[in-house]
């Protein structure tokens, strides 16, 4: 077998093969990108970042610069620690660039547009998420009487005791006022 035809075989597109159905699967391929999942720790070191993102260290280190929303922490050694929206952030720029063939540009760009606007249909985080039982707004209303009601008691209570203060400093007199009729300083 010649040289060339060795070569179409390790290379396809070149020597004769078309190289778009080459380059359209390799993209279909790119598109499936499913991100790793995360795990639960409060910091991670920038190797483990690049290891879930599957990216170099210098990469991120690039990115850093190149993103005004990915900003690890540093210890006092200098070292980068990035807490789990870093992480979050940091795949999501993969994805934009490599997945969905942002260049950096149009990345920064759709990362300031979607920090501006926060997608109104994403739950946010934490407690709020849950949705409220049964009755829900009952309990809230509820809540918010007893609120009400505290803070009123509250307000009552600072006013007696802003007054309480104001007698009393007109009670204390400790300073006697000297008669000027008595030739003497020492009262008898």
């Amino acid at each position: 077998m010649s040289y060339t035809a060795t070569r179409a075989r390790i290379f396809p597109g070149r020597f004769g093969f078309p190289r778009q159905n080459y380059m359209a699967t390799q993209l279909n391929r790119k598109r499936a990108y499913e991100p790793p999942t995360i795990p639960d720790r409060l910091y991670f070191k920038i190797g483990d970042v690049a290891e879930l993102c599957g990216v170099e260290t210098y990469v991120l280190r690039f990115w850093e610069s190149q993103f005004p929303q990915l900003k690890p922490n540093k210890s006092g050694t200098g070292q980068r620690l990035y807490r789990r929206r870093d992480v979050e952030m940091a795949m999501e720029i993969k994805r934009l660039v490599h997945a969905e063939g942002y260049t950096l540009s149009g990345a920064r760009a759709v990362l300031g547009e979607v920090q501006r606007r926060p997608d109104r249909n994403k739950k946010p985080d934490g407690q709020s998420a849950l949705p409220l039982a049964a009755g829900g707004n009952k309990q809230l209303d509820a809540v918010a009487a007893a609120i009400g009601h505290a803070r009123a008691e509250l307000r009552e209570i600072a006013s007696l005791l802003g007054s309480a203060v104001q007698q009393q400093s007109r009670r204390r007199n400790r300073l006697a006022p000297i008669r000027a009729a008595s030739g003497s300083l020492f009262p008898s």
